[in-house]
């Protein structure tokens, strides 16, 4: 049974959602601030955090920059009572996976958690992707484990979902709408989702993130994943078909 921790400090909006969340087969526990969540996540790590933004003491942003330092690979999805993009912006830049502005259907925030949790689930051999490899990098879906020159990467659930969708779709250029569709699972949502997560997996795998040669932008379109100049992301293209016409 996955264990999520809720942390609100709106009791009334904390019960609800643990109750909704306990009824759909989840494992919930409450957190009402930020150290107290720090604490539990400690003492017994859940499977995914449902995060307010806004907590007394210690907001959100800060929570969620602590979590992931601790555990880079925990899932998070924010909650916000404002629906500014440069508050949903603000929390996927430190590592949310998801977000929801309140008020909310606790119907649709069980179906954003289960969607998250569902994508970092282990595969059984049979259904395992091949190992994705190009240049010094190595993703491995099965184990959900990416590395580049032998060191670990430390992803969030979406960008290791984004990362091992563009090196599956090498030399094809993906529109924001197509990768949101893709990646995320969903037909319609702020399309900034991906530009956030795009320039923060760009921080991870570029030499020169300002500069980028991998992961770069194709005006008017979107976005495009550009092998290595090596024999490996000569046979990752070869593998996948290469660019699209």
């Amino acid at each position: 049974m996955p264990r999520v921790l809720v942390v609100d400090d709106d009791l009334t909006v904390a019960e609800v959602v643990l109750g909704y969340l306990r009824r759909d087969g989840f494992e919930a526990a409450h957190a009402a601030d930020g150290l107290a969540a720090l604490a539990i996540a400690e003492q017994a790590p859940p499977d995914l955090v449902v995060l307010d933004l806004m907590l007394p003491g210690i907001d959100g942003l800060e929570v969620c920059r602590r979590l992931r330092a601790a555990n880079p690979s925990l899932p998070v999805v924010m909650l916000t009572a404002r629906g500014e993009e440069e508050d949903r912006i603000a929390g996927l830049e430190v590592g949310a996976d998801d977000y929801v502005v309140k008020p909310f259907s606790p119907r649709e925030l069980a179906l954003r958690v289960r969607s998250v949790l569902r994508r970092t689930e282990p595969r059984t051999a049979a259904e395992a992707d091949p190992v994705l490899v190009d240049g010094d990098l190595r993703v491995d879906t099965a184990a959900r484990a990416a590395t580049q020159g032998g060191a670990p990467l430390a992803l969030t659930t979406r960008e290791f979902d984004l990362l091992s969708h563009l090196l599956a779709n090498p030399g094809r250029a993906m529109s924001r709408e197509d990768l949101l569709r893709d990646v995320w699972g969903w037909d319609f949502g702020d399309l900034s989702t991906v530009t956030v997560h795009v320039r923060r997996l760009r921080e991870k795998v570029e030499a020169d993130p300002a500069t980028p040669t991998r992961l770069v932008t194709v005006w008017g379109v979107g976005y495009r994943w550009d092998p290595a100049a090596s024999s490996a992301g000569e046979a990752l293209a070869q593998t996948y078909g290469g660019p699209e016409e």
